[in-house]
């Protein structure tokens, strides 16, 4: 595994136990709530073992966050070159990746605020 990986899974796992105690909850409960074992909880929380994506949508769900909460504050390692896109997802892309650009947690939480906002009237204009 390498160093990026490794910092990216210990990031994700302290993130996992802030949440986790900020709401009151042991490593029991957590375990409960996911029908995992508590050592399995202890072992993303120390990066021991990787969460996958399927577990981590759970637990953001059961610690009542978006999954994007756990990558808060995660400096990265290197700029990365963006890829050549095209297609017409390019917008989609775009907006991504200028929204990965923000620094400030509090604008990023605004703007991702708004987009959920939008999509809702969207999704309520073409249903009526």
């Amino acid at each position: 595994m390498g160093k990026v990986a490794k910092r990216v899974d210990d990031h994700v796992g302290e993130r996992i136990r802030e949440r986790r105690t900020m709401m009151g909850l042991t490593q029991e409960h957590l375990a409960k709530a996911l029908d995992i074992s508590y050592q399995q909880v202890q072992k993303y929380e120390t990066g021991a073992n990787r969460v996958s994506a399927g577990r981590l949508f759970e637990i953001a769900k059961r610690l009542e966050v978006d999954v994007a909460y756990f990558f808060e504050n995660l400096e990265p390692a290197t700029t990365s070159i963006p890829l050549e896109h095209g297609g017409k997802n390019r917008s989609t892309i775009e907006l991504v990746r200028n929204y990965g650009e923000i620094d400030e947690p509090a604008v990023r939480s605004a703007v991702s605020g708004l987009i959920k906002s939008l999509a809702g009237k969207e999704r309520r204009r073409k249903s009526a």
